[in-house]
């Protein structure tokens, strides 16, 4: 018997109209597919019924696993890694035109997609990405400017992915039943990014530095960052203004100043 662990943050969805409806998200029919955080497989097995080219699995629990490999020993186009997402080289994983899906643990999902977002290839290969989000998280990742989730993982996010789809997921899906709800999220990468960001780590440093003191006024915060000079040249920039008044697009100008210094 498989035991979920509360450390690894397992919910194992169960409910399977909520997965079909996660699974038609999308075409996987000849396609390469990931899946982070299978559990016992349930939206695996819907997976494998739409054909997909292949699918490559990644699971951290040594007895899920298990239980994996000897349930799918003889499907040739499944491969199982026993990896911990979090260092696992994700991005070499991926296949040209991959989808990613991802019931992922809630402890660690916000990471998971930040790791993407990461990624040094440019265009990405993933075609499509579909996670499930503590619900609290995933307004967050969806908010826009102006409103009061609007912060640095939606800045991060909206740099790099486009939303196209999000529902909600009541806890009476899964088991163990979690004390919150749950959102799926559908993002795809953007295909016309104006931006010129040379290294998104640089943004991300930029919003963390900001946001540290989200409540106060931008001017300390910003002066680690930029000279008096620099400030200047940025339309809208006031150093009155709080982290969460300066639009997104504005957090990438200030990135790509930073870059030609």
């Amino acid at each position: 018997m498989i035991f979920t662990k509360k450390s690894l943050g397992q919910n194992f969805l169960i409910d399977k109209n909520v997965i079909k409806k996660i699974i038609n998200l999308t075409e996987i029919k000849n396609k390469n597919i990931i899946e982070i955080g299978p559990g016992k497989g349930a939206l695996t097995e819907e997976i494998l019924k739409k054909k997909p080219k292949s699918l490559k699995i990644i699971e951290k629990d040594n007895q899920l696993y298990e239980f994996l490999k000897k349930k799918y020993f003889k499907n040739k186009i499944i491969k199982i890694f026993n990896k911990d997402i979090l260092t696992f080289n994700l991005e070499e994983a991926v296949e040209k035109n991959s989808i990613i899906f991802g019931n992922l643990p809630y402890n660690i999902s916000s990471q998971i997609l930040v790791k993407i977002i990461k990624f040094k290839k440019s265009p990405p290969r993933f075609s499509n990405i579909i996670f499930m989000f503590q619900k609290e998280l995933g307004e967050k990742i969806i908010s826009k400017f102006p409103s009061s989730n609007y912060g640095r993982l939606s800045i991060l996010t909206n740099y790099k992915l486009e939303i196209i789809e999000k529902f909600l997921i009541s806890p009476n899906c899964f088991f163990p039943k979690p004390k919150i709800n749950s959102m799926i999220i559908h993002f795809k990468p953007k295909s016309n990014n104006q931006q010129k960001i040379k290294k998104i780590e640089n943004l991300e440093k930029i919003t963390n530095i900001l946001f540290s003191n989200k409540r106060k006024m931008i001017n300390k915060s910003l002066k680690k960052i930029l000279t008096d000079r620099e400030i200047k040249k940025i339309a809208n920039l006031k150093d009155t203004l709080r982290p969460s008044e300066i639009k997104p697009d504005i957090y990438y100008e200030i990135t790509e100043l930073i870059e030609k210094d």
